[in-house]
């Protein structure tokens, strides 16, 4: 157990103990926030409490990858050229006892704007997206080993592709926007948003330690012209993936296997008939596997929740609301199920929402916490 049980001043006077989680907010830092956030988390009543426990000063930690052992979180820089820091780079930080963040190790991260990473299934590397918003040098996947106690060693490894240009403003050169490890650890999967393709590598690390990835025998997955992949998540029994596509703002529903993935059903996140800017991004199941839920960002700042057919792994859709704020970045759910906590970056709000654990139904906002620009919400266990 990482944390406990806290003691707080009722408003009689006494001490009431209840049950607390613990949330680490990522951020951009260009405004008020400064980094890495702690807060504590009111499991019963839906609330974070207004002060934090920790600040870890960081530039732009956009994104947060947790170890398994909850010991360290791997942090992405997301710098790049206008920034106070021109420099993308990939911090870790040790997480004791208490919570406090202390950092550990830094390195490069060998491209701009880092925006997404994931650990390899043994915690041996950290699998880097450098989006790159401009053109020149272009997006690249960076490998970088995990040494003992959470050092990182640098990069060793670069992977990059040819962009598709469908889109003369966002396709011009390719861009990475995560890497997605497949269940059993055999493949890693990287939607390019630039390149309208997931491409496929092996991952075989007592091969080359130090170039552990190959292109798979089946390298890539092709999408429709100008549709921007983003982001991939596995089912749970692992026979099927989903994912968002960005500037489509569709979701696109895979059968999975042995390192392949094939198209089945493809959904549109727009109502029907309705006009506006699409943004499909952030991808998630609820805790029990049986709902997808996915932000569709732009003029729309919706969350949409589908049922998942067991058998098949389609998508049926069962509802929408909206996120209560603009540009939805990520969203979590807190460990009882009963909470979608969702990341607004531009309305500097994270917004908590009831959720009934048994029907997957979003109900109403229970807080709108005043945060200056949110990017990435991570419970720790407690």
């Amino acid at each position: 157990m990482l944390f406990g049980l806290f003691a707080l001043a009722s408003s009689g006077g006494g001490a009431d103990t209840i049950s607390a989680s613990h949330l680490l907010v990522g951020s951009y830092t260009q405004g008020k926030s400064k980094g890495i956030y702690l807060y504590r988390f009111d499991e019963s009543a839906g609330h974070i409490f207004p002060m934090p426990l920790v600040v870890a000063k960081a530039e732009n930690p956009s994104w947060l990858t947790l170890s398994t052992d909850q010991r360290y979180v791997y942090a992405v820089d997301e710098n790049g050229p206008g920034q106070r820091d021109v420099v993308g780079r990939v911090t870790c930080f040790g997480i004791d006892r208490s919570g406090r963040l202390r950092q550990i190790s830094q390195v490069k991260s060998l491209g701009d704007e880092p925006t997404y990473a994931s650990l390899s299934i043994d915690g041996k590397y950290l699998f880097v997206a450098n989006y790159s918003v401009h053109a020149d040098p272009g997006s690249t996947l960076a490998i970088i080993p995990v040494g003992k106690a959470g050092v990182l060693q640098p990069v060793t490894q670069i992977k990059t592709q040819r962009a598709s240009q469908v889109d003369p403003e966002r396709q011009m050169s390719p861009h990475i926007h995560s890497a997605v490890s497949s269940p059993d650890g055999r493949f890693l999967f990287t939607p390019d948003l630039g390149a309208d393709k997931v491409y496929v590598y092996r991952y075989d690390p007592i091969a080359n330690a130090e170039q552990p990835l190959t292109a798979a025998p089946v390298p890539f997955i092709e999408l429709p012209p100008g549709s921007g992949p983003r982001h991939l998540v596995f089912s749970k029994d692992g026979k099927h993936a989903y994912l968002t596509l960005e500037m489509a703002g569709s979701i696109v529903v895979f059968d999975y296997g042995d390192g392949q993935l094939h198209q089945v059903q493809m959904l549109a996140m727009a109502p029907e008939g309705v006009k506006g800017t699409e943004g499909g991004g952030a991808i998630h199941l609820s805790p029990d596997g049986r709902l997808l839920y996915a932000t569709n960002r732009g003029s729309f700042n919706e969350l949409l929740a589908y049922r998942v057919d067991p058998a098949s792994g389609r998508l049926t859709p069962t509802a929408r609301r909206s996120t209560e704020g603009r540009e939805p970045r990520e969203f979590t759910f807190d460990a009882t199920g009963r909470y979608l906590l969702v990341a607004n970056q531009f309305s500097n709000t994270i917004v908590v929402i009831a959720r009934d654990p048994e029907t997957g139904h979003l109900g109403k906002v229970v807080q709108s916490f005043a945060f200056d620009s949110p990017s990435y919400l991570q419970f720790l266990k407690d």
